[in-house]
């Protein structure tokens, strides 16, 4: 029984210390996430004013002037889905694979490409779904491209990317949004939808699917799915936040987001200099970047929330696991203890 105690408390003091790693890395993460939603308040601002001062709709072929606000039947979709690249994370990983299995089985009909984002989607996946094959093929030019291979399964995984979250790097955020919108433009998908953990504070997040192409409306996520964390999550959520002085209260950025929609409502009539297909072709995929960004920041902070969460709960359980093997201890050590004495008594009185 000491050496269960033993043991146990050694286990306790990782569990603390990996909650306050978590909570100071959830600081970090929330910093983060602030510092670029103005970038993307900004781009918004400007793609709505663009769109009321210039008509999206070409005159002449009445067609739209960029092809991701292009709308199609959905027979092939993209589903990026966002997960954690390590565990000791509570149920965090296996929510998100949850939906992501859901919004799979819900749609039987269509072609299903995924894009795991995190090493805890890419190597679930893999056991269920196969991975695409391509081959390299030069053109007339001398370069050489990648070619898809004919589909061998309704659901094909097309890329993946563990370690993005560990280190969030624009430049790879960059590389995936373009993907994306070049696959929409030579229409190789009809519709990019992304699977993340929504963050606002430590008891306000929720488990998504939003529509990430084409787009519908400038600056409103399209939310097609949503899972809302249980009353018992949140209470448990927020005793752990407590507990290590993370603050449960979102983040107020009224100021900020009046400031940037004052672009996008000013009464100013502004010249374009380029055309409105340059324009868009520049704007669009940054608009895209921003979103995917943004899921991505959210999501790291989910995990760092639900990995305190866990942890904090470990070491609750611990400490109630230590006071009942002591107490189990004890009352062993009193019973051995009562049984010698009454032995002796026993023993002196037959004398």
């Amino acid at each position: 029984l000491r050496r269960r105690i033993r043991s146990v408390k050694n286990t306790r003091q990782i569990t603390k210390a990996m909650k306050m790693v978590s909570a100071a890395k959830l600081r970090r993460a929330q910093e983060r996430a602030l510092a670029a939603r103005p970038y993307a308040r900004m781009i918004t601002s400007v793609l709505e004013s663009l769109t009321r001062r210039i008509d999206i709709f070409d005159p002449e072929t009445g067609e739209l002037r960029h092809p991701l606000f292009k709308t199609r039947e959905e027979k092939r979709v993209l589903v990026i889905v966002i997960s954690g690249d390590k565990g000791f994370a509570g149920a965090f990983n296996a929510n998100i694979l949850k939906t992501a299995y859901q919004f799979i089985s819900g749609n039987p009909d269509k072609e299903i490409d995924i894009e795991a984002v995190g090493r805890k989607s890419r190597d679930h996946l893999r056991r269920n779904f196969p991975v695409a094959a391509y081959t390299e093929q030069t053109d007339e030019a001398g370069r050489t491209r990648p070619v898809r291979e004919p589909r061998k399964a309704k659901v094909e995984i097309t890329g993946d990317h563990p370690g993005m979250l560990i280190k969030l790097e624009t430049g790879r955020v960059q590389e995936l949004a373009h993907s994306v919108v070049s696959r929409y433009c030579h229409e190789e998908i009809d519709a990019a939808y992304i699977v993340y953990n929504e963050f606002k504070s430590v008891i306000q997040q929720r488990l998504v699917v939003e529509r990430l192409l084409p787009i519908m409306k400038l600056g409103i996520p399209e939310i097609t799915g949503a899972v809302e964390p249980t009353a018992e999550e949140r209470e448990r959520a927020a005793e752990a936040a407590a507990s290590a002085g993370i603050s449960i209260e979102p983040a107020d950025t009224a100021e900020a987001d009046e400031e940037a929609r004052k672009f996008s409502t000013a009464q100013v009539d502004y010249i374009y200099e380029e055309s409105p297909e340059e324009l868009f072709n520049g704007l669009l995929p940054q608009y895209i970047f921003s979103m995917l960004y943004h899921a991505m920041t959210e999501s790291v902070a989910a995990e760092h929330a639900a990995r305190m969460t866990a942890m904090d709960s470990a070491t609750n359980n611990a400490s109630d696991m230590i006071d009942a093997l002591t107490l189990h201890m004890n009352r062993v050590r009193q019973a051995a203890i009562t049984k010698e004495i009454i032995e002796i008594v026993s023993g002196a009185a037959a004398l």
